[in-house]
């Protein structure tokens, strides 16, 4: 199906989806809501409890930041909360300076992304390369995973380090101090965890290890950490609304980490919200989702909150839960706050070790471990810029790893687009070459459609590709590529190649690419893309693919 157009206005997508809105859609979307409510809850705990603060600030996060976002964002289907990719940069802020400093970043971090949404810079986002994102995503999934250990072993540690190599040392030696009932029980929660993930997906499998892994510990009385024990509980009642005390003297020391909040938050719900267009067919807008993006962060400290972004997992079950418009996640924000109003005592039973093993699983999920060998397959320099970003991720500070994927990625495209420029004398036999690759000469049959890809196709220049979204419906059983004058590519215009690769062949179409050049046939080459689309329909030029599309046709 085609994707919905994009909006140009500054609408929010809840105003927009109120036109056509019925009590069909409301019931799909109270189901939704309600399912991903519950599936946040013990999410929106573990990423407070593992960013230092305590577990009710992440329900916050989620009431406040997921109700804001919903009403005033881009897109029709997308939850926001506290995420895993806050969790190291948060832990590292309050460590250093307190939760004074904490909202400090915080409401910083919500004015640059209003800014970003107000200036039209949303978009600016995407000139960031694939290996750079794939190389954060990696690190802080490993970060995540190793503040877990403590807890998912139940070690007995009175202070986990902030740095990951301190941290693996102190581990290593209060190993002999684990706890069997601990480690049995996180261990089959994992399980149970990965089960439902792998084979029962239509049904959250965080709600049920919530629900019956509390119910067990506490009927049995196993000795575990709990919520009870470590924080005395969680408060029942709203979110108490709470002015600020502004220190001047922390808004220079952290401007850097509110620029990495910032990019984090503005990178992860733009993804999210991408996620979200394909899963459900619509058209985010970046400007009005970052915009609403930095609204959730400038009033989430107020209520004693951290910071927010576009959740993927809670998005996609959303949308597979049958939500249709924003309303679902507004209901998400208020089923969390029911709960909190109603059942906020019980919530003190939950085990620590459970929440753990269910982070470890949304660590493994977030770390994008199937990009590793498609990055692996890819030029030096992509898989420099992968390792470097990573590396400075886990072993440095995830500022510096921002900042110097920000500067790699600047190289990177100076260095691409330097290659693409040539002088060259135009010679008889030059001439003679191009005549398999015109144009003027070969005509297009019925059942084919030629489009072509003229410039570097790097990153920040993927979504150009949406002119074929724009002509889906459409679209004849035959789509050609002709790449006579892409004069390079990178991993992110590759992996925007597979993906139009893939909707094609699920709308049962073929794709067909012709006249690559020296460096992209290179990385073509180098990817196995041939395994998406046949060595067969990849063809030296027009002349070919044509007869090509012809014996597809039949």
């Amino acid at each position: 199906m085609k994707p919905v157009a994009q909006d140009d206005s500054f609408l929010p997508k809840s105003i927009l989806c109120l036109k056509d809105y019925s009590g069909r859609k409301f019931i799909s979307d109270l189901i939704a809501g309600l399912t991903v409510g519950l599936v946040a809850l013990p999410l929106a705990m573990a990423f407070a409890i593992s960013s230092g603060v305590p577990p009710e600030s992440g329900i916050y996060t989620a009431i406040v930041a997921g109700f804001i976002v919903s009403a005033l964002g881009g897109s029709k289907t997308q939850i926001a909360g506290p995420t895993g990719a806050f969790v190291v940069v948060v832990a590292g802020i309050v460590s250093r300076h307190g939760m004074d400093g904490l909202v400090i970043c915080t409401l910083i971090a919500g004015v640059f992304l209003m800014l970003l949404g107000l200036t039209g810079l949303g978009t600016a986002i995407k000139y960031i390369p694939r290996p750079v994102v794939i190389g954060f995503t990696n690190g802080i999934a490993v970060l995540i995973a190793s503040t877990q250990l403590k807890d998912f072993f139940g070690l007995k540690i009175e202070h986990v380090p902030g740095e990951f190599f301190a941290r693996l040392e102190t581990l290593v030696a209060h190993w002999n101090t684990f706890s069997s009932v601990a480690t049995i029980f996180s261990t089959v929660s994992l399980a149970i965890l990965i089960i439902f993930m792998r084979y029962i997906k239509k049904v959250p499998g965080s709600i049920i290890v919530l629900f019956l892994g509390t119910a067990l510990a506490w009927s049995m009385k196993l000795p575990l950490e709990t919520i009870e024990s470590r924080f005395g509980g969680i408060p029942s009642g709203l979110p108490h609304f709470k002015m600020p005390t502004i220190r001047f003297d922390l808004i220079l020391p952290l401007l850097s980490s509110a620029l990495t909040v910032t990019m984090l938050g503005a990178i992860e719900s733009l993804l999210s919200a991408v996620v979200a267009d394909r899963m459900s067919n619509d058209k985010h807008k970046p400007n009005v989702e970052l915009f609403a993006q930095g609204v959730a962060n400038l009033i989430s400290p107020l209520f004693g909150g951290i910071p927010a972004t576009g959740a993927i997992a809670r998005t996609a079950t959303n949308i597979r839960s049958g939500a249709k418009t924003p309303v679902a996640g507004m209901i998400h924000a208020l089923t969390l706050l029911l709960i909190l109003l109603v059942a906020a005592p019980l919530a003190k039973h939950i085990p620590l070790t459970l929440l753990a093993a269910l982070l470890l699983t949304v660590s493994y999920n977030m770390g994008e471990w199937s990009e590793i060998p498609e990055i692996l397959k890819l030029g030096k320099a992509d898989i420099a810029v992968w390792l470097i970003t990573f590396a400075l991720t886990v072993f440095a500070d995830l500022t510096v790893a921002v900042q110097a994927g920000m500067i790699l990625a600047a190289l990177l495209y100076i260095q691409r687009v330097t290659k693409t420029s040539s002088v060259a004398r135009v010679t008889p036999e030059y001439i003679k070459a191009g005549f398999p690759h015109s144009l003027q000469v070969h005509s297009v049959p019925e059942g084919v459609a030629v489009y072509r890809i003229h410039g570097p196709f790097l990153f920040g220049a993927t979504d150009k590709l949406s002119v074929i979204d724009e002509d889906w419906d459409q679209l004849p059983k035959v789509v050609v590529l002709r790449l006579r004058n892409m004069t390079a590519i990178d991993a992110t215009g590759l992996h925007a190649l597979e993906d139009l690769a893939r909707r094609l062949l699920r709308s049962d179409r073929h794709l067909l690419l012709c006249g690559t050049r020296d460096q992209p046939a290179k990385l073509i080459a180098q990817a196995d893309f041939h395994q998406h689309i046949g060595e067969e329909n990849i063809l030296p030029d027009l002349e070919q693919a044509i007869r090509r599309a012809k014996e597809l046709l039949g």
